[in-house]
């Protein structure tokens, strides 16, 4: 039925339409218990309910997707449905099984240990949109922990998942974030002193929730039967344009992937964004970022920089290693299906795709951080590399640093000092004072052959700056911005999460008023728990 704006919405005019547990094989044990799950893609479960649902903020924009009007989103109703205290009658509840390989290598079983999927709401537009409560309670797939989510995890995940949609980032959205009255208990950094944190739980919402690892464990079983039904399904209800399920309609499917993946991996590049747990298992079908665990955004321009604590030795996941990370994660799924297709040249050549869509966005990218008209093959590679080394010298912040690289002229010969030439990207340093005689002259020469490269392009420098301004934000959501947010949530006020939101829904605006939110990491922050590295501690 179409959805009528003039008739007023509640939770109970929600139209479910539960695609996933009605036509794919269920778990058959009922009880909640940790175990192996063989033959089923899910476990029916029950989210555990909370003494005090409370909600901290919601996505308005998100509310929109499912035709849920400001003054449903406040009500006691909707925070005990999105806490998991009352379920509606159309709901299904249900956690998935997948596996996945974790830093390389094959986990086995993994599946949704803190996360419970509600069910799937089609809007009045025919979208249909999983609802996801992560932090809900134990389920089958929690293994030896708790299956719930703290405070401090959830306020990341829940502003990260709404400031990457602003950004232009493809990812799962978050329509709220509640805390439960629970303490729980989370030992942040595995040394040994855990402590009591107050509860969250975050409600994510995307397409389908389908990961790499789901086709993973179905191959590493055997199963070939069910995973021709899982990808037979997957085909119908997210990417039907792809025509009916063939061994061809499979590698059209890997193909798209393939795009969608290197897509995803092209703006995280561009906005500085460093996943930290590129693991299989957290890796989307539908291209989507998923999963906002110890992420983080390149401040100083450090390709080896990582987020995570558990990959600070090996560093595996480090900000300049992503995109090899996602093709490498790509082989898996491959390999995955490969018993569905059983043609490995073909196979190869669509995984080759991969590769090729990434390097020529990644130079449509670059083209446009520059604020150049298109990337030239032939002249611009080495003056990218020019400044990636230069940035790397000394510690430069990436968003700062592009921001005020559209601010210096270029459209007339650049005659002045170096010092006068390099002054509009002083801010950019972390420590001015650090900055050497020969680092000055090394980026004055670049900022000249750039200006250069800019007149050869007829660009004037107001077409230049809103060119640049449009694909370089201004607002990223800093891991101690996040921690503000954070230790305010703690003490029981949720401004500055709603406020930081806020800010977050215009990245690219210079928001005078708000500017303090641009600022680069402020010393105090450098190595403050929370405002660094992260740990997977939730």
């Amino acid at each position: 039925m179409a959805f009528d704006p003039a008739c007023p919405r509640t939770l109970d005019t929600l139209t479910f339409d539960n695609r996933f547990t009605r036509e794919l094989p269920a778990d058959p044990q009922p009880a909640n218990f940790r175990r192996q799950v063989a033959q089923a893609c899910f476990s029916r479960v029950q989210p555990t309910p909370v003494p005090r649902p409370t909600l901290v903020a919601y996505a308005h924009e998100v509310a929109q997707l499912l035709d849920l009007p400001a003054q449903v989103c406040t009500t006691p109703q909707f925070a005990a449905v999105f806490a998991g205290n009352g379920c509606l009658p159309a709901m299904d509840p249900h956690a998935m099984c997948y596996g996945g390989h974790q830093f390389g290598s094959w986990a086995g079983q993994l599946g949704d240990g803190r996360a419970i999927i509600l069910g799937e709401v089609v809007n009045g537009r025919g979208e249909h949109w999983a609802l996801q409560l992560k932090g809900a309670g134990p389920t089958p797939y929690s293994r030896s922990a708790d299956g719930l989510a703290v405070l401090r995890s959830s306020v990341r995940e829940f502003l990260c998942s709404e400031a990457m949609f602003h950004l232009g980032v493809p990812t799962t959205r978050a329509l709220c974030l509640l805390t439960t009255g629970n303490d729980v208990v989370r030992d942040m950094f595995y040394d040994g002193r855990p402590r009591a944190e107050p509860g969250a739980i975050v409600c994510r919402v995307a397409p389908s929730f389908t990961r790499f690892g789901n086709f993973e464990l179905l191959a590493a079983r055997g199963d070939h039967a069910l995973l021709k039904q899982l990808l037979d399904f997957t085909l119908r209800t997210d990417f039907a344009h792809l025509g009916e399920p063939s061994a061809a309609t499979y590698l059209a499917w890997l193909h798209e992937v393939c795009v969608r993946t290197a897509t995803l991996v092209v703006h995280w590049q561009r906005v500085g964004f460093v996943h930290g747990v590129m693991n299989t298992d957290n890796m989307s079908v539908l291209g989507l970022t998923i999963d906002y665990g110890p992420y983080g955004w390149l401040e100083d321009y450090n390709p080896d920089w990582t987020p995570n604590t558990t990959d600070a030795a090996g560093r595996r996941y480090r900000y300049g290693n992503q995109p090899q990370i996602a093709q490498w994660n790509l082989f898996q799924l491959a390999e995955a299906i490969f018993p569905l297709i059983g043609d490995v040249e073909r196979m190869q050549a669509v995984l080759q795709v991969y590769a090729e869509t990434f390097n020529r966005g990644w130079q449509t990218m670059m083209a446009g951080k520059l604020g150049l008209q298109a990337f030239d093959a032939l002249t611009d590679p080495p003056l990218v590399k020019e400044l990636q080394e230069v940035l790397a010298l000394t510690e430069t912040d990436m968003t700062v640093f592009y921001r005020r690289l559209a601010t210096v002229p270029c459209a007339q010969q650049l005659d002045s000092t170096d010092e006068t030439l390099i002054a509009p990207l002083m801010d950019a340093y972390y420590d001015p004072q650090m900055v050497s005689a020969g680092h000055t002259a090394r980026m004055a020469a670049w900022l000249r052959l750039y200006a250069e490269r800019v007149r050869v392009d007829g660009t004037d420098d107001d077409t230049r700056r809103e060119r640049m301004n449009r694909v370089n934000p201004n607002f990223v959501l800093r891991n101690y911005l996040a921690q503000q947010a954070i230790d305010r949530a703690e003490q029981g006020d949720f401004t500055l999460v709603q406020h930081t939101l806020e800010v977050l829904r215009r990245p690219y605006d210079e928001q005078p008023e708000r500017q303090a939110f641009a600022a680069k990491r402020p010393e105090w922050a450098r190595n403050r728990p929370g405002c660094s590295m992260l740990s997977c501690s939730s």
